[in-house]
């Protein structure tokens, strides 16, 4: 039974002692949904469902979310044979749910029809290549739901057995038992059960039909108390950014309502939404009566509450025909037209008591300063992450495909129109959009293209395959795309003329309102993340018995491929490693996921590995200019933070300092001398990126008054942030702020004077630094640097990886500078810590998991996870086991340290695992030089102080 000694210690770690060390991803746990914490029962479901041999599933309720949910992997694992039972009870499953189950030949697929209640839920997974613990199962209460895998409070188990362990073999005996009686679905089954299923939900339908007053959301409440506290400092007129889909109407809507202003405005871009704008504020509690249209078609002037076009509206007869003064309240819709003639226009003439812009994306790039229009006044913002996490749009399912190869060519940037319009690659992606398909059995779709001849020409080769296909393009009339998107959204049996498709080259980015999109599919390369995620929320507008929406991107060699998992994840750091990261992770709030094939995915990280910077100095230029828009003053780094969608940490790796690239942008008279920019670069370049606290709160205090204690720094970090830092690290500290821990090259660059001194446990300013602070505008860029270090070290690391073990954040990413400096090394050992290094009682050891093709034969280490918490580890070739490192390095008393990245492509940081413990004896053994002689190297094998978060084990080793 030795074979299962390392399942009986998870055992009785799950069932009788916790503080057992053992293997992780065997102990019992409980699996539950928790936003704050990033986790899903989806994402154990599905990190075995991609690697087992067979499963069998026993549910209560199937749903075609919950379908959607697992799609990707029991496409990718063809080659597994699954059973799911499911059941009848209530007449809750539904009928297309289990249609789409029955595309995948290698599931069996059966119902539950006897009249007692059948609420069993459990998934038993199988791998015959897995060793004695070849059995997994989550059981509880989560059925094949998109909210009971992902969002409902739910309870289930999750554990490993071997194949002979009773509770399995009694799981199997009960499922069989239960298989065995129940019905065989196919077709013929499916579309008699529709039947009753159609029955009984127009029943349930009737009962929720009573009409309910619309009411404003948690964050529609929170935007209408910005918009009332602007009017409360006395401004007459602010900002809404809101994203596509998030109710920017109806929000406007009830602080009109709230309001009650005696003639109201409304103007919108475009008459193919006025009309539904209207709507809006009639379902919200306006009277019909009073609303009127100001369009081509219609001049109902004489409305106290008009909704016009911007079109219509400027024209001198009908805006001459209103006094300046004639409307309270005017709200500005897709304000970020706002630069046009039409726009100042209207502007410049009326004088309403407020004026509201919306818009989704005042970022604009055609050098008009949208924030200036309102007086710099943001009243709310609510950006797509945030409202996806507030359920405010419906979730979707992103699936990442590999474009397709043409005369031995992968599409790229530069295709030829032949190779995009080939019939290849129309079935290609037909092919896709029929096995994703929609949340109903109609798919209801928009299809972005590179160029109109493309649009023009896919939409054609859709028909000729029996798609009902439509191109619009910018020459298209109001009328004509009002009736395809009219066409798009009618029901088959009720228009002649309906459409399956809209293909487009970007026309509807924005200004147009499509709730029904159930599907997006996005066929052109991705040059904006602004523009991905206008083109995305075309589809996450919520509608009636809408509940999700299937998005397809085709990916081929496109440059710019590293900008989807940035629009996706809504990533602000650019940073190469950390986007590679979120490749894997991906975690998005609620049923919503994202998923890339493997060749995609392959694409993507190539892509991050030929940019030098993800966000280059033009970029950065752009987001700078942005920020100073909309704040009407010269930005500081923690504007970026509040406001921006660019890490200040970017700044700082282009130009030293934040300050520095103001000046850069901003060449202005400065109060600044030599001495003082030296210091803001080096608190740039050593404090701001929040590795370590002391530091920065030693300077925080010694900025109001002229000594500190290392008492007091004890007290203030113990209850700030609950750990006690070292005496080591207490008087370390102060070898960074009096330069003692650079070498001389840095202490020249940060300007070679101390800015503390330290006695007698005492920290105080130097008479040099006193001289600094007189400066108010070096003290200014300062405390924005304290500030934003703060910021990174409380959310960046302490609240996304809440374990500080000896200093270091269990998971975050750390230079060698950053090592050297968080072990209290007397001076930066960066440039001799390779590998390893012995240096007192401790020993970090650096290792780079996929080894370069470059690197020399005997370099190439055989270093490696043999689990997610025991590592095989080489020490540098020409050494043996009477070597004295060895010794050194298996004294237990001595402090070994992993840090991991996945390869060179990812720059000098490093993932802190853990600490480390040698396991049994070290091995010496030999490793082949370039010349093919045999050189000695010795083997350990470590056990980490806690496994791998799973994820990360899962891209470090892919």
């Amino acid at each position: 039974m030795a074979e299962y000694g390392a399942l009986e210690q998870c055992l009785r770690e799950g069932f009788i002692d916790y503080t057992i060390e053992a293997d992780q991803r065997y102990v019992p746990k409980i699996l539950t949904n928790n936003q704050e914490k990033k986790r899903k029962v989806l994402d154990t479901i599905l990190s075995q469902l991609y690697v087992c041999d067979s499963f069998l599933f026993s549910v209560a309720f199937l749903t075609k979310s919950g379908i959607a949910c697992l799609k990707d992997a029991l496409i990718e694992n063809r080659q597994a044979v699954g059973k799911i039972l499911a059941s009848q009870y209530l007449n809750f499953t539904e009928p297309d749910a289990l249609r789409e189950l029955l595309k995948f030949p290698n599931v069996e697929l059966r119902m539950v029809t006897e009249e007692r209640a059948f609420h069993a839920k459990g998934y038993l997974f199988h791998r015959a290549q897995a060793g004695p613990e070849n059995y997994t199962m989550v059981i509880g209460s989560s059925n094949m739901t998109a909210n009971a895998l992902t969002h409902n409070q739910e309870w289930n188990v999750f554990f490993t057995s071997a194949e002979n362990g009773a509770l399995i073999r009694q799981t199997q005996e009960e499922f069989q038992a239960l298989w065995d009686a129940a019905e065989v679905v196919d077709e013929a089954w499916i579309d008699a059960y529709q039947a009753i299923y159609k029955r009984q939900n127009s029943r349930k339908q009737g009962l929720y039909l009573p009409f309910h007053k619309i009411q404003p959301n948690a964050m529609q409440k929170a935007a209408l108390a910005g918009i009332q506290g602007l009017r409360d400092r006395g401004e007459d007129r602010g900002l809404l950014i809101s994203a596509t889909g998030t109710g920017k109407t109806y929000l406007s809507a009830f602080d009109v309502m709230k309001l009650r202003p005696r003639r109201f405005l409304f103007v919108v871009h475009r008459e193919l939404i006025v009309k539904s704008a209207r709507d809006s504020y009639v379902k919200v509690g306006v009277n019909p009566a009073d609303t009127g249209l100001l369009t081509g078609h219609a001049k109902d002037v004489d409305k106290p509450y008009l909704f016009a076009t911007i079109q219509t509206l400027a024209r001198d007869e009908i805006l001459h025909s209103f006094a300046p003064d004639a409307f309270d309240y005017i709200v500005m819709d897709e304000v970020h037209h706002g630069g046009a003639a039409t726009y100042q226009k209207v502007l410049d003439y009326f004088t309403p008591q407020f004026l509201l812009g919306m818009t989704a994306t005042p970022e604009r790039s055609d050098d008009f300063d949208i924030y200036a229009l309102f007086h710099h006044q943001i009243a709310y913002e609510i950006r797509l992450h945030d409202a996806l996490a507030e359920n405010m749009l419906v979730p979707f399912h992103y699936h990442g495909v590999c474009e397709i190869t043409v005369n031995g060519e992968v599409l790229d940037d530069n295709s030829d129109f032949s190779a995009l319009t080939c019939e290849e690659r129309v079935r290609h992606i037909l092919y896709y959009a029929d096995l994703y398909g929609s949340d109903t059995d109609r798919v209801k779709g928009l299809v972005f293209c590179r160029s109109v001849d493309e649009a023009r020409t896919l939409a054609a080769a859709f028909r000729a395959h029996g798609r009902r296909a439509l191109a619009l393009t910018g020459a298209s009339s109001e009328g004509e795309r009002q009736a395809a998107i009219d066409h798009l959204e009618a029901d088959a049996d009720q228009d002649r003329d309906y459409l399956d498709y809209i293909f487009t080259c970007d026309i509807f980015n924005e200004g147009v309102d499509i709730p029904q999109v159930n599907q997006v599919i996005m066929l052109r390369p991705t040059t904006s993340a602004i523009v991905f995620v206008q083109q995305l929320g075309r589809g996450l507008r919520k509608y009636p018995y809408k509940r999700y929406l299937e998005v397809l991107d085709f990916i081929g060699n496109y440059e710019n491929n590293f900008l989807l998992p940035i629009a996706l994840f809504g990533d602000r750091t650019y940073d190469k490693d950390f986007v590679r990261t979120l490749m894997q992770t991906n975690f998005l709030p609620g049923p919503t996921s994202v998923h890339f094939d493997d060749i995609a995915k392959e694409r993507i990280y190539a892509a991050i590995d030929k940019k030098r910077s993800l966000a280059d100095l033009d970029d950065l230029k752009n987001a700078y200019r942005d920020m100073a828009c909309r704040l009407g003053r010269q930005p500081m780094m923690m504007d970026f933070v509040r406001f921006g969608d660019k890490d200040p940490m970017l700044f700082i790796a282009k130009k030293d300092s934040f300050y520095a690239f103001s000046q850069y942008m901003e060449p202005s008279p400065s109060t600044l001398n030599d001495a003082h920019r030296a210091v803001l670069k080096m608190m740039s370049l050593e404090l701001a990126n929040g590795k370590r606290i002391e530091e920065i709160l030693i300077l925080r205090h010694l900025l109001a008054e002229p000594s500190w204690s290392t008492a007091d720094l004890a007290a203030e970090t113990e209850r700030l942030y609950g750990f006690l830092p070292s005496t080591e690290t207490m008087n370390h500290a102060a070898r960074l702020l009096t330069l003692q821990f650079f070498v001389k090259t840095a202490q020249q660059k940060y300007g070679g004077m101390p800015l503390i001194s330290f006695e007698q446990h005492t920290y105080a300013t130097t008479p040099y630094f006193e001289a600094l602070k007189e400066n108010a505008e070096f003290t200014a860029y300062v405390d924005d640097i304290l500030d934003y270090g703060t910021y990174r070290f409380e959310t960046l690391y302490v609240q996304d990886h809440p374990e500080i073990v000896g200093g270091f954040v269990r998971y975050g990413r750390y230079s060698r500078k950053d090592v050297s400096r968080i072990l209290n090394y007397e001076t930066n050992r960066e440039g001799t810590l390779n590998g390893y290094q012995i240096v007192g009682d401790t020993c970090p050891i650096f290792v780079t998991y996929e080894k370069a093709d470059d690197i020399s034969a005997n370099t190439m280490y055989e270093d490696q996870f043999i689990s997610p918490q025991e590592f095989s580890w080489m020490t540098r070739s020409r050494v043996r086991l009477s070597s004295p490192q060895i010794p050194a390095i298996q004294d237990r008393h001595r402090r070994k340290l992993l840090f991991v990245k996945k390869s060179d492509a990812e720059g000098s940081n490093f993932y802190y695992i853990g600490d480390l413990k040698v396991l049994g004896d070290p091995v010496e053994t030999t490793i082949a030089n370039d010349a093919g002689v045999q050189l000695p190297i010795v083997n350990f094998r470590f056990i980490i102080d806690k496994p791998v978060e799973e994820k990360l084990y899962a891209y470090l080793c892919e």
